[in-house]
C-alpha cells in the first residue's frame, strides 16, 4: 500500500498521475518565459532544471544563480504550484559536468533558500553525502526524490529493483528511475519492476519511466503499474520521450476513468 506524499496542495502517489513540466531555460528571461507558459497548462508541478542555466555553470555565479532562480519562480508560479529543484549531472543524462563538492554545495544552496517543495537527489552522484542532505531536507520541511537514470540502456530486472529499494533503505520520500530502452521486452522489465516495488514496505511512491519512443506507454500508464508522476513538455522536452501537457492530461484522465469503472 503506497503511502501518499502531500506537497502544498497536489498529492503524490494517490489517483492520477500527477503531472509535472521540467522548465529548461538557459537565462532569466527564459526562465521567466517558461514559467509564465507553466500557468496555462495542466501542470500539477514544476520542475526547475537548473543544469540547464548557465549561470549554474560558472562557479562565482552558481549559488547566488539558484536563489534568485528558485525565488523568480516562486513569485510566479504563487504558492499553490510545488517546485522540485534538481540539478541533473551528465552521467545521469543532465547538461553540466559537477565535482561532486560542487553539486552537493548547490544542492544545500537550494534548500537553504527555502523557496522549493522538493528536491532532487542523484543516487549515485555523492552517495557518501545523501544521508546527510535527506536529513538537512527534511529538516527543512523539503520532500526528497531519490533519483537513477540510464541513458544508455535497461539494467536488467533484478538491478533495476535493487536500485529502487536501495533509494527505500536510504530514506528517499519517492523513488524514481529512468532508463532507456532498445526493445519492448526492455520497456516490459522497466513496467515489471515498477509492479514489484509498487507495494514495497515503506509504501514510498515511485516514478518511473522507460524513455524515448519505445518507451512512451509507460509515461501515459503509470496509474496501472504503479508510477505516480509523468513529465510533460511545453516547448522543450527534458528527456526523450515527453509528451507535450495538454494532450498528456487527457490520455491520464481517460485512463483513470476507464480503471475507475
Amino acid at each position: 500500500m503506497t503511502a501518499p506524499v502531500r506537497v502544498r496542495n497536489v498529492v503524490l502517489g494517490q489517483g492520477r498521475p500527477k503531472i509535472c513540466i521540467p522548465i529548461v531555460a538557459r537565462d532569466r528571461e527564459g526562465l521567466i518565459q517558461e514559467a509564465e507558459e507553466i500557468k496555462s497548462l495542466p501542470a500539477d508541478l514544476v520542475e526547475w532544471r537548473a543544469d540547464w542555466y548557465e549561470e549554474i555553470g560558472q562557479s562565482r555565479k552558481a549559488q547566488m544563480a539558484v536563489n534568485e532562480g528558485l525565488s523568480l519562480l516562486r513569485e510566479i508560479l504563487g504558492e499553490k504550484m510545488p517546485v522540485i529543484f534538481t540539478i541533473r549531472t551528465r552521467g545521469e543524462g543532465g547538461a553540466i559536468s559537477l565535482p561532486a563538492q560542487d553539486y552537493v554545495l548547490l544542492i544545500r544552496t537550494a534548500l537553504e533558500c527555502g523557496q522549493m517543495d522538493l528536491v532532487d537527489l542523484e543516487l549515485f552522484t555523492a552517495p557518501e553525502e545523501t544521508k546527510a542532505l535527506i536529513d538537512e531536507a527534511h529538516d527543512k520541511g523539503t520532500k526528497v526524490i531519490l533519483s537513477s537514470h540510464d541513458f544508455k540502456s535497461t539494467p536488467p530486472l533484478d538491478e533495476m529493483v535493487s536500485r529502487l529499494r536501495t533509494m527505500e533503505e536510504k530514506g528517499g520520500d519517492i523513488l524514481k528511475l529512468a532508463v532507456t530502452p532498445w526493445s519492448p521486452e526492455d520497456v516490459l522489465a522497466l513496467l515489471e519492476a515498477t509492479v514489484k516495488m509498487k507495494d514495497n514496505p515503506s509504501g514510498r511512491p515511485l516514478i518511473t519511466m522507460s524513455m524515448g519512443g519505445f518507451g512512451v506507454v509507460s509515461r501515459l500508464a503509470g496509474e496501472i503499474f504503479g508510477s505516480c508522476m509523468t513529465f510533460g513538455c511545453s516547448q522543450s522536452q527534458s528527456a526523450p520521450g515527453q509528451i507535450e501537457a495538454v494532450p498528456l492530461a487527457q490520455v491520464l484522465d481517460t485512463i483513470h476513468q476507464a480503471i475507475g469503472e
